[in-house]
């Protein structure tokens, strides 16, 4: 869900910036009338159809909007709109070696601070205007622009240029070297088309017509939207890497999980984006001979984040959990194995440090320590923390050991963990009370630090340098206030390396594993369910329909029937 910052009283109001930009929309007025959209997607048969049950509807599928939006956003955008160049699926982040061309058809380093794309001639805009390396620098220069929306200059910082050399060549210059040079170019703004969008105001964009019926480069097209119940794409014939095999794409929404499964085993859906619990639905799946179950490692990590300052009064250290030593001992006590297992199944792994199965630098980690309650126990007494009244729960100087947890009861997951780490830690001595609420609430208290623990989980990128936004004194996410100058030390280090990187990564997890800013108990791995007539499946971890485009269709007819 998108929080838009407030507009002061000087900003424009929506219909104000409609206004304004209107005549800029006389353009893309008359490319939609020239479009056959429904007859479009009429002319596709079933069986080049592909049908996915999604939870959420796209609202604002342009890529430089998408700031806090869903992943129904993020799954359009990657379809409409392609980027210069696209990681493999090893999702090595650093170093020039792991990515593919795209709208750039080959780039090339000047110096170790420049960088420079060829466009590929043949790629056009759905309207059919060439993409041009004006198109780049002025999306860039869009990005970073303060009056739009999602302002990424933080995450561009260290771009220093983009320019143009000619129609068909872009050059980078950073303001210094650094092993994710290229991940910065080509992965967090897709091209926009200039010749549409550099009459609106940038304040302004979010309300434009363009959002509703995004033109793109990528390999399918706006086909249309019915609010509340379907977004349609269709196969963008001008594809200059060839047209996809399945010709309609359609995202149909069902916010209830059971609702989605029984769209694909009644064949009303191809595929879903994640197999709903309970674990039994997987079992469901797995006995339809038409369905495949597709495991794929996923961005979200989930963990038991301690606040650092005090509940009450945020300029005081908290008076329980600014020991590391407790802490440590709290992670001890939990055993975040036997929760991955009752819970997850297979689907989940106790990650080393706040890396996701997706971050490549995961690959390699020693394995978490185990629960150890003994020695927990021990790290306790050791700080004077002891059961003096024989009530179940250890005190210090009056103080008894009891902590409240704040838990989203829109997360099955955590709701469920939440209740065993409850358990758990009342072996240690610990009360742990917990304090379920609606996320709207949650996250409010989240963001006031207004809490002992938090069940926290979040999706990364496949950079580790967004681990910088979570766990440096100053990260724009960092809930917990967590700060060690050592571990923003070796972030620093870490974001500059190149040779070396996954070691200077890998440091960095193991000085937060070691200072126990939080309990990592999951990472994940979703489910996907996909008809068996699709052959040639891949299902990325970082946006699991990019590759739809490379699909193909077999012999097998579909059971959906062509209606809407």
């Amino acid at each position: 869900m998108t929080h838009w910052p407030p507009r002061s009283a000087a900003s424009p109001t929506p219909q104000a910036g409609l206004a304004r930009v209107a005549f800029a929309w006389v353009a893309v007025a008359a490319f939609a009338l020239t479009v056959p959209q429904s007859g479009a997607a009429q002319s596709a048969s079933p069986r080049t159809s592909f049908v996915v049950a999604v939870g959420d509807e796209a609202k604002v599928p342009v890529p430089i909007l998408l700031e806090g939006s869903s992943t129904a956003n993020n799954d359009i955008a990657d379809q409409l709109f392609a980027r210069l160049g696209q990681l493999r699926p090893t999702l090595i982040t650093s170093g020039d070696k792991a990515f593919d061309p795209l709208l750039a058809r080959s780039w090339t380093r000047r110096d170790s601070v420049t960088l420079v794309f060829d466009l590929d001639p043949r790629a056009s805009w759905h309207d059919g205007v060439p993409v041009t390396a004006a198109d780049v620098v002025f999306t860039f220069a869009l990005a970073r622009n303060p009056r739009v929306p999602r302002n990424l200059a933080s995450v561009l910082r260290r771009i220093a240029s983009v320019t143009a050399e000619g129609e068909r060549r872009v050059v980078f210059r950073y303001t210094q070297p650094y092993g994710e040079q290229l991940y910065d170019a080509v992965f967090h703004v897709p091209p926009l088309p200039a010749h549409l969008l550099a009459s609106v105001p940038p304040d302004s964009l979010q309300f434009a017509p363009y959002v509703q019926a995004p033109v793109g480069s990528g390999p399918y097209r706006w086909g249309r939207r019915v609010p509340g119940e379907f977004i349609e794409l269709t196969a963008n014939e001008r594809f200059f890497l060839g047209v996809p095999a399945i010709r309609r794409v359609i995202f149909r929404k069902a916010t209830d999980g059971d609702a989605r499964l029984n769209m694909l085993l009644s064949g009303e859906a191809d595929a879903t984006e994640n197999i709903p619990a309970p674990l039994s639905n997987v079992a469901r799946v797995s006995a339809d001979k038409n369905l495949r179950v597709i495991p794929v490692p996923s961005p979200t990590v989930g963990f038991l984040l301690f606040n650092h300052r005090d509940a009450r009064d945020s300029t005081r250290p908290h008076p329980i959990l600014s020991d590391r030593d407790v802490r440590r001992a709290i992670g001890l006590a939990v055993d975040r194995r036997q929760m991955v297992r009752a819970i997850l199944g297979n689907a989940g792994q106790v990650p080393y440090g706040p890396a996701s199965a997706i971050l490549w630098i995961s690959h390699g980690t020693p394995a978490p320590a185990p629960m150890n309650l003994r020695e927990a126990r021990r790290l306790l007494d050791s700080r004077g923390w002891i059961d003096h009244d024989g009530d179940g729960v250890r005190d210090h100087e009056g103080q008894p050991l009891a902590l409240t947890m704040i838990v989203p009861t829109t997360s099955p997951i955590r709701m469920s963990m939440s209740q065993m780490a409850q358990q758990q830690l009342r072996a240690l001595g610990v009360k742990l009370v917990l304090d379920q609420m609606d996320y709207p609430v949650y996250s409010e208290r989240r963001n006031a630090g207004r809490f002992d623990i938090e069940f926290a989980s979040t999706a990364q990128d496949p950079s580790p340098s967004g681990l910088t936004q979570g766990w440096s004194c100053q990260g724009r996410t960092n809930f917990g206030r967590y700060c060690d100058p050592v571990v923003d030390s070796l972030l620093d280090a870490a974001v500059l390396a190149d040779e070396g990187a996954r070691q200077a990564w890998q440091a960095v997890l193991r000085r937060i594993e070691d200072d126990a800013p939080a309990v990592f108990v999951y990472s994940l791995s979703y489910l996907y369910a996909v008809n068996r007539r699709f052959t040639n499946v891949r299902i990325r971890p970082e946006s699991a329909w990019l590759g739809l485009r490379e699909w193909t269709i077999g012999a097998q007819a579909p059971r959906h029937s062509e209606g809407n």
